[in-house]
């Protein structure tokens, strides 16, 4: 059956295209879905005003999100959480606790649009980026800081760096070797002292 896709579809296509799809699959999931319509002559000429009017639409959303997300673009809210021992923090931030903060500094984003794939639980600096349209998106950043029991805001404590661990086995080959060329060296010292010790006995 000969369809057109009211919707994005997937692995069947795209809103707007006409497409054949087996009769079962079009009476038992997409028309009833209003997913598609059956592409009659009569369809197909009501669809193509109704597409004109809605990518007119679309591009006025387009439009007004690209605006938006131009002055969302580089914002930075700071989220102040409470920390136990290493800087553990009690609870998480989620995309409501950012999307609340954007809007104390003027920036209405819904919760939704805030690309979080699970919930912050560790305080610093966090780059995170917000879908306001099909292919329209901002980066904003999220600076979580953590206070201790006594309200005092406590450090980020940096992670120790392996570069000294290698130093120090470079050390430990270096001095291992040493004492083999020391061996090395004193051979030829025995051989003279062997040398000496044969001749004597001829004087």
């Amino acid at each position: 059956m000969r369809v057109i896709l009211t919707a994005d579809v997937d692995s069947v296509g795209k809103m707007g295209e006409i497409t054949e799809v087996k009769d079962g699959m079009a009476r038992n999931f997409l028309i009833p879905q209003k997913l598609a319509i059956r592409a009659t002559p009569g369809n197909i000429k009501v669809w193509e005003q109704k597409s004109n009017i809605i990518q007119k639409r679309e591009d006025e959303l387009r439009t007004q999100a690209q605006g938006f997300a131009s002055n969302l673009d580089g914002a930075s809210v700071t989220i102040t959480v409470k920390v136990g021992e290493e800087n553990k923090m009690f609870g998480s931030v989620t995309s409501q606790n950012i999307s609340d903060s954007l809007k104390e500094i003027g920036h209405e984003v819904s919760r939704k649009s805030i690309d979080l794939d699970s919930p912050i639980k560790e305080i610093g600096t966090h780059d995170i980026k917000v879908k306001l349209y099909q292919e329209v998106v901002a980066n904003i950043t999220v600076e979580v800081e953590g206070i201790d029991a006594n309200g005092n805001k406590v450090e980020i404590i940096p992670e120790p760096e392996p570069v000294a661990e290698v130093e120090v086995e470079a050390q430990t080959e270096e001095e291992t070797e040493a004492p083999e060329v020391e061996a090395a060296a004193s051979e030829p010292e025995q051989e003279e002292a062997s040398e000496e010790a044969e001749e004597e006995p001829k004087e």
